[in-house]
């Protein structure tokens, strides 16, 4: 269920020029905006910070992302969230959330990612379709226990290993995810992601040397200035 398409060693790569902040610091301050500077009130802003921290982003950076957010630091620069779509090579559907201070310099940047790798940028809807609008929780919980069980009991419609080692992923429907998630905590989980997300339907059949295409081109998307997040029918 996880990105296993993302390259390993990415992480080091990105922080190398610094763009691993920047995303970071952006989904704290729209996640600020949306929902108030106080993290024990706003849950996405507690994820984000915490995701900063665990990559050891500087504290500073953090505050000030968040008085951006809160509307008491103005610099000019508004952060907006657009969602792109299209077909990637080999007729693989994706999706691309971004954050950008500047959507005239993404659009374009995007349209040229589709077509420098055989794909085609499409219009809002033209291949939305063939995802499910989800909630996404990843967590850990200490002991022995049934995943399934606890999905069932927290109303999840789904469960299944996480991206780290240890983890599991429970997928709700997207207006669960608020009552999924607090039902895991209250049974004792370490919530580590709760997001809004989309879930293909159908996965798209690749051989080998499509696969490889189609990894190279998510992970061009993933290492995009703007690109918060991404999906495909893989």
């Amino acid at each position: 269920m996880g990105k296993s398409w993302k390259n390993a060693g990415k992480v080091e790569k990105a922080q190398q020029k610094g763009q691993i902040f920047t995303k970071l610091a952006r989904e704290i301050q729209v996640a600020a905006k949306v929902g108030g500077p106080d993290p024990a009130a706003n849950a996405r802003l507690r994820m984000a910070i915490d995701a900063a921290k665990k990559e050891s982003c500087p504290n500073d950076t953090i505050d000030r992302a968040i008085k951006k957010g809160a509307g008491l630091l103005d610099d000019g620069k508004v952060i907006e969230e657009l969602m792109y779509e299209g077909y990637g090579p080999h007729g693989v559907g994706v999706i691309v959330e971004c954050q950008t201070d500047n959507k005239h310099r993404t659009a374009p940047d995007m349209r040229h990612a589709f077509k420098s790798h055989d794909g085609n940028m499409g219009e809002t809807g033209s291949v939305a379709w063939m995802f499910d609008h989800v909630g996404l929780i990843e967590g850990t919980k200490g002991g022995t226990f049934d995943p399934d069980e606890e999905a069932i009991e927290a109303g999840a419609n789904e469960v299944g290993p996480g991206e780290e080692e240890g983890s599991y992923e429970f997928y709700t429907g997207s207006t669960d995810l608020d009552s999924v998630r607090d039902a895991l905590v209250k049974r004792g989980w370490k919530i580590t992601k709760s997001e809004l997300s989309y879930k293909a339907k159908n996965i798209t059949e690749l051989n080998d040397a499509q696969r490889k295409d189609v990894e190279e081109f998510l992970n061009y998307l993933d290492d995009m200035d703007d690109t918060h997040r991404v999906h495909a029918t893989i």
